[in-house]
């Protein structure tokens, strides 16, 4: 039938790769995610994931290559609405044989679904960081200038993503930027909890998706995979700390 042609299963299953490495999976979820869905249509797969593009090969049941094709990855952008549909897709596989095409219009959809309002990710996540300035022993006071920092420091990050900033740069910039509202803040309206004030305001930006999935990777056996996204999440984790050392230099508060 045209729908189990293999350049059709081929086409799909990179579709899925690239969506689940640009959705922050790890590498051994993406693996058996692909030999899962592979495996559904009678093919067998002989594939390289690295951190920019996907290698992909089918085999029929004889052996033979049917199909080889490598596509790019998309920029890290985490969607877990999309890892997990994916998975519950793979799943239902297994127990349905679905029609490629049904399987295509399943991931269309999962593309398709909205995200959360702006204005709703940027009060919730202004709330999360404002809820660990709490935690660290802040006062109400404190949470509020972490809640209005935080919240304006991911907006400017919200807009520079929006005009394709380099990520760094963008990261070094939300960084200084929400630390020097902070410090600002501190600075006209005295508080004894300056250190918890500027840590907990920037927790937004730490990179926690590249530093798991990097361990993650390393213990599958992942080495480079898990080495690249290490140095990913290194390289945030320095532009945050550098954002972060120009405002308080700025306001000399060592």
């Amino acid at each position: 039938m045209l729908e189990n042609k293999p350049s059709k299963l081929g086409n799909l299953l990179l579709e899925i790769g690239v969506l689940l490495m640009g959705s922050g999976a790890n590498t051994h979820r993406i693996r058996m995610t692909i030999n899962r869905i592979a495996d559904c249509y009678n093919y067998k797969t002989d594939f390289l994931i690295t951190h920019r593009t996907i290698i992909l090969t089918l085999k029929d049941v004889e052996g033979n290559t049917a199909f080889t094709q490598l596509k790019q990855t998309n920029a890290l952008v985490p969607n877990f609405r999309i890892v997990s549909g994916i998975s519950r897709l793979s799943w239902n596989l297994v127990e349905n044989k679905l029609p490629i095409q049904s399987v295509w219009e399943e991931i269309n959809r999962l593309k398709s679904l909205p995200h959360y309002p702006r204005f709703v990710v940027l009060l919730v996540v202004a709330f999360a960081c404002s809820s660990f300035c709490r935690l660290s022993g802040g006062e109400f006071l404190d949470m509020g200038i972490v809640f209005i920092s935080s919240f304006s420091g991911l907006f400017l990050k919200q807009e520079m993503a929006k005009k394709k900033t380099n990520p760094y740069i963008g990261v070094f910039l939300a960084s200084f930027f929400t630390s020097l509202v902070s410090g600002g803040i501190v600075f006209f309206m005295s508080s004894n909890q300056q250190s918890i004030i500027l840590v907990t305001s920037i927790l937004y930006l730490i990179p926690g998706i590249p530093l798991i999935n990097s361990i993650t990777d390393i213990l599958d056996g992942y080495s480079l995979n898990g080495m690249i996204r290490g140095i990913n999440g290194t390289v945030i984790s320095f532009a945050i700390a550098a954002g972060l050392l120009l405002a308080m230099l700025i306001f000399k508060t060592f």
